[in-house]
C-alpha cells in the first residue's frame, strides 16, 4: 500500500485547522472539482468568479477524502463529508505547502523569467525525472495559490522539486520563493512584460530577482549572461544568501557558454562549454531561445547536483507542449498544413522568437507562413509601439499572410505592408472565419496572443475543419 500523502494528524498540524467528522489521510490535494481524484483533500478557495464552497459537496460526491473550508461555513457543509476548517482557506493552504517543504529533503528548484519559464520547468522536470523521483508545478501554477498547492502535493519521498514562480506585480515573487526555499533558482531572461504595472524594465529585474531572497544558505543563483540586465541581477544575487552565482549564454564570459548551434524545423544541435568542459547534445524543440534555456537548465542540474550529461541527452526527448510551440500536422496527404500552437501567451519577445520559428519551418508546395497574432496583453502605455515595433519582424521572417485581432494589434496591422494583411479583426472570435477561409494546403500557421486574447479558439478551429476535410 502506498505512503499517503497527508495523515490526518500532519494536515491538523500543518492547517492549524479544526475537524469536523472522521478525517483520515489524503492521497492529494485539489482546488479542482473537474480534475479531483478519489482521495483528494478539496481546498475551497475563494475565487474572482467562483467561491470554492459552492463545490465542496459535489467534491465529495467525486470521491474527495476531505474538504479545507472557512470556519464560518464549517456547520454548513458538515454533513456532506469530513471537514478541517481554518479562518483563512488560503492561509491554511499556505501553511500545508510550508509543512511540506519543512519535511521534505529533496533538493529543490525555482524557475521565473519573462519567457520561457513554464518550458524550461517543463525540461527540468523531464531530465531530472529519468535520474530520481521529481515533483514539480502542474501547467503555469507559479501564482499565489499554485505555488502553495504544489508544495501541499509534493510527496515527502521526492528527491528533486522544480517549482516555476510568477509576478505580476512588484513583492509577489519574495514571499513564493520563501516558502519554496530553494537550492537552486533561474531566471530564464528579463524582457518587456507586464509593463502595465511596472516603471520600467529594470524594474521588471528587480522584481525578478526577488527569487534569490528565498534561496538557502550558499545555494545557487543561475542567470542569463546575455541579457542587458546581468549586471542588475547578479548584484541581487550576490547581495542573497547565494554562495555561488552561474552564468549562461552565448557571452565569452558565461559559465555555460554556447558555442555552436545548428538550427533545425523541429530540433537543434548543440555545444557549449560547461565550465570550460565541451559537451554536444541535441534539442527536441526547435528555436535559438530553446537552446540558450537548455544552458540554463544545465546550470540548475550541475547546482543540484545530478548527472549533467546525463540531463543534456534527455532533452532530445523534450517537445514543446500544447500552446507553447506544439507542432501539429493536420489534414491528410496532398492537403496538409503545419501548425505552430503558440496560443497560451504573448510578449514581445516570445512573439520574435515564434516568428523567428515560423521563419525556420518548411511549408509545402504552394504553401504560405501565416502568423496570427493577437493582443500582448499589460504592456501598459507602450503598448501601442510595442505592437507596431513588430512589423520588421514580419518581413524578416518571411511572412507571407498577417491575421490579426485584439484592438492593440491594431497597431500592427496598420504598419505592415498591405500585401502582407490577410485580416483584422477586433477579437479571435471574429477572425476565424476568415482565417478558416484563407488556409490552404501547405501553409504553415503560427498562431500566439496573451491568453486573454483567446487564440486558443482558433487552434481547436483549424484542427476541426482539417479533421473533418479528412473524414
Amino acid at each position: 500500500m502506498s505512503r499517503p500523502l497527508w495523515t490526518s494528524a500532519a494536515l491538523i498540524e500543518a492547517s492549524h485547522g479544526q475537524t469536523y467528522g472522521d478525517l483520515s489521510a489524503v492521497s492529494g490535494v485539489s482546488i479542482d472539482t473537474r480534475t479531483l481524484q478519489t482521495g483528494d483533500l478539496f481546498v475551497a478557495l475563494e475565487g474572482e468568479a467562483r467561491d470554492g464552497h459552492e463545490f465542496v459537496r459535489l467534491a465529495f460526491e467525486k470521491g474527495a477524502g476531505a474538504a479545507l473550508v472557512l470556519t464560518h461555513h464549517a456547520a454548513e457543509l458538515s454533513e456532506a463529508g469530513p471537514l478541517l476548517a481554518v479562518p483563512d482557506v488560503l492561509e491554511g493552504l499556505r501553511q500545508i505547502g510550508r509543512a511540506a517543504r519543512a519535511r521534505s529533503s529533496a533538493k529543490i528548484a525555482a524557475v521565473t523569467g519573462s519567457v520561457g519559464k513554464t518550458g524550461t520547468k517543463e525540461a527540468l522536470r523531464s531530465v531530472l525525472s529519468t535520474q530520481a523521483e521529481t515533483h514539480a508545478s502542474v501547467a503555469s501554477y507559479n501564482n499565489h495559490f499554485g505555488v502553495p498547492l504544489t508544495l501541499a502535493r509534493m510527496p515527502q519521498c521526492v528527491q528533486f522539486g522544480v517549482f516555476e514562480i510568477g509576478m505580476n506585480h512588484a513583492g509577489e515573487i519574495e514571499p513564493l520563493s520563501d516558502m519554496v526555499k530553494p537550492h537552486v533558482a533561474l531566471i530564464t531572461t528579463v524582457e518587456a512584460v507586464h509593463l502595465e504595472f511596472f516603471a520600467s524594465v529594470e524594474a521588471i529585474a528587480d522584481a525578478k530577482a526577488e527569487i534569490f531572497s528565498g534561496l538557502l544558505e550558499g545555494g545557487t543563483a543561475v542567470i542569463n549572461r546575455d541579457n542587458p540586465h546581468f549586471d542588475r541581477l547578479h548584484a541581487a544575487a550576490h547581495a542573497s544568501p547565494a554562495g555561488r552565482i552561474v552564468s549562461f549564454g552565448a557571452h565569452e564570459k558565461a559559465d555555460i557558454r554556447l558555442t555552436d548551434i545548428t538550427l533545425f524545423p523541429d530540433s537543434s544541435e548543440v555545444t557549449v562549454e560547461v565550465f570550460g568542459r565541451p559537451l554536444f547534445y541535441k534539442l527536441g524543440s526547435p528555436g535559438r531561445h530553446i537552446a540558450l534555456n537548455s544552458l540554463g537548465i544545465l546550470g540548475v542540474v550541475d547546482a543540484l547536483g545530478a548527472d549533467v550529461e546525463a540531463a543534456a541527452r534527455g532533452l532530445a526527448s523534450v517537445t514543446p507542449p500544447a500552446g507553447r510551440g506544439a507542432r501539429v500536422q493536420l489534414g491528410s496527404k496532398g492537403h496538409e498544413i503545419t501548425l505552430l500552437d503558440e496560443s497560451y501567451n504573448a510578449n514581445p519577445a516570445a512573439v520574435r522568437a515564434a516568428l523567428s520559428i515560423l521563419s525556420a519551418t518548411p511549408v509545402g508546395i504552394g504553401g504560405r507562413r501565416i502568423a496570427v497574432l493577437g493582443d500582448m496583453r499589460e504592456l501598459g502605455e507602450q503598448s501601442t509601439v510595442l505592437h507596431a515595433g513588430l512589423a520588421p519582424e514580419m518581413t524578416n521572417n518571411n511572412v507571407d499572410l498577417l491575421f490579426a485581432c485584439g484592438p492593440f494589434m491594431k497597431a500592427l496591422w496598420d504598419d505592415v505592408p498591405a500585401s502582407l494583411r490577410g485580416a483584422y479583426a477586433p477579437d479571435s472570435s471574429s477572425l476565424e472565419l476568415a482565417l478558416l477561409e484563407a488556409v490552404r494546403s501547405g501553409d504553415t500557421v503560427m498562431i500566439k496572443g496573451s491568453l486573454g486574447s483567446r487564440m486558443g479558439p482558433l487552434v481547436t478551429a483549424l484542427k476541426a475543419r482539417f479533421t473533418e476535410e479528412n473524414t
